[in-house]
């Protein structure tokens, strides 16, 4: 079991950047794959990015190709989700997942951290 703990989130306004973190904790981190998820206001729980353990392997969900940027650091048990251009609609609390392989179905992550508040304003 890998312990998750987002970090970074915050208002910012559109156009704007933010770089989630996500630190993790236990043996299991470097053979995971990794995602990023997110929820809004009277939303569903939706995908948005996934890395394999090594990174060689990447999915972003088309509503944020070309803006959302993820990575991880092993040796710093860290994860990352750098958001570029970001607009009202990207507003959500995003959650960072571990899981088996690089999926967009959160039911192939077994792990979840806590999640951490993005607000994008106009």
């Amino acid at each position: 079991q890998v312990q998750l703990v987002e970090s970074g989130g915050g208002l910012v306004q559109a156009g704007g950047s933010l770089r989630l973190s996500c630190a993790a904790s236990g043996r299991t981190f470097g053979t995971a794959a990794m995602g990023w998820f997110r929820q809004g206001p009277g939303k569903e729980r939706e995908f948005v990015a996934a890395i394999s353990w090594g990174g060689a392997s990447r999915r972003n969900a088309d509503s944020v190709k070309g803006r959302f940027t993820i990575s991880r650091d092993n040796a710093k048990n860290t994860v990352y989700l750098e958001m570029n251009s970001l607009k009202p609609e990207d507003t959500a609390v995003y959650y960072c997942a571990a899981g088996r392989a690089v999926t967009t179905d959160p039911e192939d992550f077994n792990s979840w951290g806590q999640g951490t508040q993005v607000t994008v304003s106009s």
